[in-house]
């Protein structure tokens, strides 16, 4: 008879110790890439994230702190971002508001182009990437810091005036990868996030469509938004899944074709087990994570989605 009783304490021991676990703290550092512009990603649950600049902002980091939830992994998350802004804004203008506290963990996402004003040139990003990396270093010596190296500007590639104008759409991710590995290798961070690789494996394995100035193929998602630049919702979903599996080290595809966030933001289940699996084959690939995709959640309802 004491043995049930025995199983309930011993279950209910075991939930107090995990609602007990500290939870990791994350800032991320970035701009309109970071913060979703051009997609109702840029105001998903900001409720559920602190915004540093109190702009009202969920963004990427809420799509993380969504799927850190789903996962059952306590992430208290936070955002410091600038539209256009490379590191140098954030050193010039927002030390005191991201030096409040120790950081855990840091992503940091630089300019898209690398340097606004030379486009493909890392040597601002090597030079400002270091000078954050020792200020938050300074807060917390050991935190873990990550560059998000993010993915090819079809409004660089395939117009005259881009800067990458000429070459396939898959150089200017690599040469984006190339500056932030540099900038990594100055300043001793942890990793860099391949998002803009994510990118051009989705559009070399059918999932999305390489150019939308021709018009986007049928079944293929256009992961750009309307000004062939920003991400589209599919495109932020995609870079939050990189960002997600190289943090956890989980297999985004254990989150499930029934992810409360791709059905709040209007994906299909096809579409996000194919972003999931696209994420997961990238990360496998640079061995940030291993093969765990049986772990799925309840089948999707909005009762179940708004309980989070």
């Amino acid at each position: 008879m004491k043995r049930p009783w025995t199983l309930v304490a011993l279950v209910t021991v075991g939930l107090s110790l995990v609602q007990a676990q500290p939870s990791t703290s994350v800032l991320f550092v970035g701009n309109s890439f970071t913060f979703g512009f051009g997609s109702p990603v840029r105001f998903y649950r900001p409720d559920t994230v602190t915004d540093l600049n109190n702009e009202v902002i969920g963004g990427v980091p809420s799509l993380f702190k969504s799927f850190a939830d789903q996962a059952g992994l306590p992430y208290d998350v936070a955002l410091e971002t600038r539209g256009g802004a490379g590191f140098e804004f954030h050193l010039d203008n927002k030390l005191g508001v991201i030096g409040r506290r120790p950081w855990d963990k840091v992503v940091m996402q630089g300019q898209s182009m690398l340097d606004l004003e030379k486009p493909g040139d890392s040597s601002k990003l090597v030079a400002t990437s270091k000078q954050l990396a020792d200020f938050l270093r300074s807060r917390n010596p050991k935190t873990e810091l990550f560059l998000n190296a993010t993915w090819s500007r079809a409004d660089q590639t395939y117009p005259q005036k881009g800067a990458w104008f000429g070459k396939s759409i898959e150089v200017m991710a690599r040469d984006v990868r190339v500056g932030n590995d540099k900038a990594a290798a100055a300043a001793a961070i942890k990793a860099v996030i391949p998002v803009g690789e994510a990118w051009t494996r989705a559009m070399q394995t059918g999932v999305a469509d390489p150019n939308p100035y021709d018009g986007i193929e049928a079944g293929k998602l256009d992961l750009w938004t309307y000004d062939h630049y920003h991400a589209s919702t599919a495109g932020y979903y995609l870079e939050a899944l990189v960002i997600f599996g190289s943090l956890t080290g989980r297999d985004p595809r254990s989150l499930g074709e029934n992810e409360c966030s791709g059905y709040e933001l209007g994906l299909d289940r096809t579409q996000v087990r194919a972003l999931q699996q696209v994420a997961f084959d990238e990360l496998a690939a640079a061995s940030s994570v291993k093969p765990a995709p049986l772990v799925l959640p309840k089948p999707v309802n909005p009762e179940r989605c708004r309980a989070r």
